[in-house]
């Protein structure tokens, strides 16, 4: 773990790292914690990163992921998993990477079928791990828990942005 520097998580308290870890008690939901992760990783991403120009929304987004490998990585440990279901910080982080290249085109037209697509996509590509997602699953640790939810999602923003370029959504309620 100390490898990408990120000793500094052995300094938390073992309850801050799990409240971070499991979002302060929402990855203990019964059912379908990724998908409350996910859904307050839309929330994370709305209330943050609209109000903010593309580069400084990317070095968030890049703090963020290298943040969560060390608190997804001991929350792991402290849980005695691999990549526990509880564990949702990964979700959470990720959503924001489905949609880079789209924070002034939210300004110019409603978001919400992007927004929709979005999650419904990235929430496909987690749960199944298609392509090469499944492989990055298989890293051990901290990197691979993370890893495969960016992956999920940049290939959902990939996905989006074809979306949008075809115009698929053009003329739909609110959309020109």
């Amino acid at each position: 773990m100390n490898r990408f520097g990120l000793g500094w998580v052995r300094m938390l308290p073992p309850g801050v790292v799990l409240g971070l870890g499991l979002l302060f008690g929402a990855g203990r939901w019964k059912y379908g914690p990724g998908t409350i992760g996910s859904l307050i990783g839309i929330l994370w991403y709305a209330l943050l990163f609209g109000s903010m120009g593309p580069l400084m929304g990317g070095f968030i987004m890049l703090l963020s992921a290298w943040l969560a490998i060390g608190v997804c990585d001991a929350s792991a440990r402290l849980l005695g998993e691999k990549d526990p279901s509880s564990v949702i910080l990964d979700e959470c982080i990720a959503m924001p990477f489905c949609f880079i290249g789209f924070d002034g085109f939210f300004g110019e037209m409603p978001a919400w079928p992007y927004v929709l697509l979005g999650f419904v996509l990235f929430r496909v590509f987690d749960i199944s791990k298609p392509l090469f997602i499944g492989r990055l699953d298989r890293i051990e640790g901290g990197i691979g828990i993370v890893a495969d939810d960016v992956a999920s999602a940049l290939v959902t923003c990939l996905l989006l942005h074809v979306v949008h370029l075809e115009g698929w959504f053009d003329g739909w309620v609110g959309l020109n």
